[in-house]
């Protein structure tokens, strides 16, 4: 039989596993997302900003996978298919739109701001060790700057549009 504090200290456990993965989960859909965004970007200086961002997401998932094997758990492998089907609406947006690259700056956008979210009522947990903490602060700036760029994209994308 456990103790209280072997129950409390498992309950803790399966809390911090549970909130990677669904870190992990929603960092490969960014990754994925930022590829299609690549794929489908009329300027190559969005695609080339897409590909960085994908490659920074490429890095959280291994940042998250590490941090979960390091709890004796096994790190989910894929994204959800929630986001699949987004992608594919993006597809079809991107394909309708006669704006595509403001479009998808918008979805970009919206993805950023479900990806601040998360790590906000995550990192209100605070059975997060100091280290972990700060790899998920680290990626909710980075995830922040790319908010901000993409934002910044999109307002020039509007102006040039508006001519």
């Amino acid at each position: 039989m456990k103790t209280t504090l072997e129950r409390a200290k498992e309950k803790i456990h399966d809390r911090t596993v549970s909130n990677l993965q669904d870190l992990l989960e929603r960092t490969y859909d960014a990754e994925a997302g930022y590829k299609k965004a690549m794929e489908l970007a009329k300027d190559p200086n969005y695609e080339e900003f897409f590909m960085k961002c994908a490659a920074n997401r490429a890095v959280f998932a291994t940042e998250l996978d590490q941090e979960i094997r390091n709890l004796n758990e096994t790190p989910i492998e894929s994204g959800s298919t929630k986001a699949a089907l987004h992608r594919g609406w993006m597809d079809t947006r991107a394909w309708l739109s006669t704006s595509t690259d403001e479009a998808i700056l918008e979805e970009c956008i919206r993805g950023e701001k479900a990806s601040l979210d998360t790590y906000n009522e995550i990192l209100v947990d605070e059975s997060f060790n100091p280290e972990l903490r700060n790899v998920l602060m680290n990626q909710m700036l980075q995830i922040r700057r790319s908010l901000d760029t993409v934002k910044d994209l999109k307002a020039t994308e509007e102006v040039v549009n508006s001519f």
